[in-house]
């Protein structure tokens, strides 16, 4: 299978930087369209420049938009419609390191803006001309915690199983449609996403083994996505790990995040001078 014979014109979402940076760059080869989409426009049209040069025929079309503002996608929307797109990368997401208590709302609520409301915002505008056209691909990126808990992570990994949970649902649904589903699920990856959310070191702290470049993971993404494939593990030693997961004893992991909890809890009491009473 090869998506990219009848695709040609893609969005990709979260360009400004890391991983969605390099689906651009790792995509740009394989289109004849490429909208690229974030709220840093200095950074998108620095992408812009340095795809042009190498792609000369190549038409690149720059959106500056806050994807946690619902209006702003139905502006972008109405901006692209002309386009024919016929491939939608959901990549732009937000993160977070903090107690679900201790997390402010504002921050609450962009997550699951960005993470959930506007990729479905976004796929439930295109989808339908795909259908129509009979061919079409959309690729969510999800992450590992779609797979797993994280105690200083709760909203954000519940975003992620939602993204799980739709992809699989989705691409049951368009069967025999002409359109290919995938999730993608990065491990821990070389970005500015650790630093915007807060996790110093990554979300997985000594786990540098896992570890892998934005510019790998994107390859093996766009390279697993052409064939089809329906879950993606970007990076071997990462792909290894989530296979062997389902056969871990959940008791164990259950265990394991709530020793993770306490000492979170302990270490925030311990900054901010409080003490538990039970």
């Amino acid at each position: 299978m090869d998506i990219f014979r009848a695709n040609r014109n893609a969005v990709v979402t979260g360009t400004s930087a890391g991983i969605g940076a390099e689906l651009a760059r790792a995509l740009a080869p394989k289109l004849d369209c490429l909208v690229v989409v974030a709220r840093r426009v200095e950074r998108l049209l620095e992408l812009r420049n340095e795809l042009q040069s190498r792609y000369p025929a190549l038409k690149i079309v720059v959106e500056a938009a806050d994807l946690a503002e619902p209006e702003a996608v139905r502006r972008f929307l109405e901006h692209i419609r002309p386009l024919d797109i016929d491939i939608l990368v959901n990549n732009a997401g937000l993160g977070e390191s903090e107690l679900f208590e201790s997390s402010p709302w504002d921050r609450i609520h962009h997550i699951v803006e960005v993470n959930i409301v506007a990729l479905l915002q976004l796929t439930h505008s295109l989808l339908p001309a795909m259908i129509k056209r009979g061919h079409g691909a959309i690729l969510n990126i999800g992450s590992g915690a779609g797979y797993a808990a994280m105690p200083n992570a709760a909203v954000y990994t519940a975003s992620k199983h939602f993204v799980r949970a739709f992809t699989e649902s989705l691409r049951a649904q368009l069967t025999g449609t002409g359109i290919i589903v995938s999730e993608a699920a990065p491990g821990p990856v070389e970005s500015e996403f650790d630093q915007v959310a807060g996790i110093e070191g990554g979300a997985i702290p000594g786990q540098s083994v896992l570890r892998i470049t934005a510019k790998a993971c994107a390859a093996d993404i766009v390279r697993r996505f052409e064939r089809g494939s329906p879950v993606i593990f970007p990076g071997r030693n990462y792909r290894w790990l989530m296979k062997a997961q389902p056969l871990l004893p959940r008791r164990a992991l259950a265990k394991q995040l709530a020793k993770a909890a306490r000492e979170l809890r302990r270490e925030r009491n311990d900054s901010t001078g409080r003490t538990e009473t039970a």
